[in-house]
């Protein structure tokens, strides 16, 4: 059994922002029947603010229910209080763990299997794409390394899941030398426009091929941008 404990999110502000956003996305599950939901923190939730977005999965009939603070516990409270309830989504995508500091990495790897399990029991016939973490800082560094040891353990427990899938969008953003760009995470943690398109474009196509198999269309051809 998982030790995650559901938790809304702090209004550390006193703007109660994140309850706002957390009863904004009922209200857009319920008005807007979306087809695809992406589910959890900073890397989906600016995914929306991002041309990606704009030419690829705003065609696909996609909801965005990111919020960029969030950690693990968050996004499996939203899950048990409604923002999936009201919603019947052929594909949820859920980036979630980078955020969790705190937890180790078989605790944040443990968690992220439990919001796709909660998922799954909310929307039995969606199919679940979990990200796998994204690798961060300008240089080698530890958060990389836990980032990575995360990726490892989401692998084993994830293996042959069914209608879960693990996706690494890492194109390769450590060069040769180590290193990541600024062009690519301009502050070395959040991805840039020029970084949410090379990572995010080839999800597209994957979202496009799920949906055509729910709807019995099947097909491998990849979804083009205007």
């Amino acid at each position: 059994m998982s030790s995650v404990v559901p938790t809304p999110g702090e209004a550390i502000d006193g703007d109660d922002r994140w309850l706002s956003l957390h009863k904004l996305f009922l209200v857009e599950g319920t008005e807007k029947e979306p087809d695809v939901v992406f589910l959890g923190d900073y890397t989906v939730a600016f995914l929306q603010q991002s041309e990606v977005w704009e030419n690829f999965f705003a065609p696909l009939h996609c909801l965005n229910f990111g919020i960029p603070e969030d950690r693990i516990e968050n996004v499996l409270w939203r899950i048990e209080n409604g923002e999936l309830d009201s919603v019947k989504a052929k594909v949820v995508v859920l980036s979630v763990g980078c955020n969790d500091h705190t937890s180790s990495p078989e605790a944040v790897a443990e968690g992220i299997v439990t919001c796709a399990t909660a998922i799954k029991s909310h929307l039995p016939e969606a199919q679940v794409v979990v990200l796998k973490l994204l690798p961060c800082g300008q240089h080698p560094n530890s958060q990389r390394d836990r980032r990575r040891h995360i990726n490892e353990q989401l692998s084993k427990a994830l293996k042959g899941q069914a209608q879960v899938q693990l996706v690494d969008l890492d194109p390769g953003l450590v060069r040769l030398d180590g290193s990541i760009s600024h062009h690519d995470m301009f502050d070395f943690l959040h991805l840039s426009r020029q970084g949410y398109k090379s990572t995010f474009e080839p999800l597209a196509d994957l979202v496009a091929q799920l949906l055509r198999e729910a709807t019995g269309a099947g097909g491998d051809t990849p979804i083009t941008g205007p």
